[in-house]
């Protein structure tokens, strides 16, 4: 009879199943266990540091409220000082009060000499503020005599000298300070004479003149004189005689008399510079404002044509009579077919020590 096998429920494969499941278990237990160490770490450290940064926040700003209130302690010790300075000021001012009261009643002659003492003293004062007022306006102005405003505010002259005791302003005002090409100016001569004054190359020229006698010295004596066929001074009443600058009115009544004249005739530089001569003191600072060479000179033209050659010979023949110790400052205004004319005059200007301009479209 065969024997029964007997059965072992502990059998191998049973025991490595139980091992490998133990082991399982007791690995997935440590790995949990681990990362939740992990975060509590990281949770810790971020929060410390957080701690850390509001302590030093509190800090500072306890450090920031003991300055305020030493501040304030402060302030306020200087209250109580200068408290006392005004009660001591006005316990002395009570004081002098009592003694000039005193004073008054023992002498009267005294007491009416001092009060008209205060009375000149505080005439005194009051001129002495309204010279100091004018000493400010005057520095916010510069050296201007009148105001002068245009488009563009270009109030400058690079260059030029404006300085001087004795100063004359020589104006051009042939018919070519009409325009600056010959067409406009033929055009513009058949026009009524207001129409001629309106002009913009003639209002530069006036303007110029303006802005010249407004930046000259207060202290300095002037003429503004005008030439064309012959020179002749604005102001008809001043006999050719200087004009004070210091007197508003002299100014003003010369640039009226100038704005209601019209361009007319050619040019005669020699009659310009014979009005220097004229003169006298000779002047010490010359204007000389213009378009080109002249188109007359000593004797008269033979034909109406008048060539380039011409009136460089005009020019050459002008400059003879001048007398070179005196600075000629030109200002040349455009005009068309006339190229010489910009270095001659550039060159009277070098030798008699003045300066040369050809100012732009929008200046003064």
């Amino acid at each position: 009879m065969a024997r029964r096998r007997e059965t072992n429920v502990f059998s191998l494969s049973f025991l490595d199943i139980m091992s490998c499941g133990f082991g399982a278990v007791i690995l997935i237990y440590i790995t949990i266990n681990h990362g939740t160490e992990t975060s509590g770490v990281q949770v810790d450290a971020e929060t410390m540091a957080e701690v850390k940064k509001i302590e030093a926040v509190i800090e500072t700003e306890t450090e920031n409220q003991v300055t305020l209130k030493n501040s304030l302690a402060l302030v306020d010790e200087q209250i109580e000082s200068t408290d006392r300075n005004i009660a001591e000021i006005i316990k002395s001012i009570e004081q002098l009060t009592l003694e000039i009261t005193t004073n008054r009643d023992l002498s009267t002659t005294d007491v009416d000499e001092i009060e008209a003492l205060k009375a000149e003293l505080k005439v005194l004062q009051e001129e002495a503020e309204t010279l100091s007022a004018s000493i400010d306006a005057a520095e916010e102005q510069g050296q201007s005599l009148r105001a002068v405003t245009g488009e563009g505010d270009r109030q400058y002259l690079t260059g030029l000298n404006m300085g001087g005791r004795h100063i004359l302003v020589l104006l051009d005002a042939s018919t070519s300070m009409l325009d600056q090409t010959i067409v406009n100016i033929i055009r513009r001569r058949n026009l009524s004479p207001a129409e001629q004054r309106s002009s913009e190359k003639w209002q530069r020229g006036l303007r110029t003149v303006e802005w010249i006698t407004a930046n000259m010295p207060a202290t300095a004596r002037f003429q503004i004189v005008t030439f064309a066929e012959e020179a002749t001074a604005v102001d008809q009443t001043s006999d050719g005689r200087w004009l004070s600058a210091e007197t508003p009115q002299a100014l003003e009544n010369a640039l009226n008399q100038l704005a209601d004249l019209t361009p007319n005739g050619g040019s005669n530089l020699h009659a310009a510079f014979g009005a220097i001569e004229n003169l006298d003191p000779l002047p010490d600072n010359v204007f000389l404002i213009t378009d080109g060479l002249p188109t007359q000179g000593v004797r008269p033209a033979k034909g109406s044509l008048v060539s380039a050659r011409d009136r460089l010979q005009h020019f050459t023949d002008a400059l003879t009579t001048l007398n070179l110790t005196v600075p000629i400052n030109v200002i040349l205004l455009p005009m068309e077919g006339d190229p010489v004319a910009s270095p001659s005059f550039w060159r009277l200007a070098q030798i008699t020590g003045g300066a040369f301009l050809s100012p732009a479209r929008d200046w003064p």
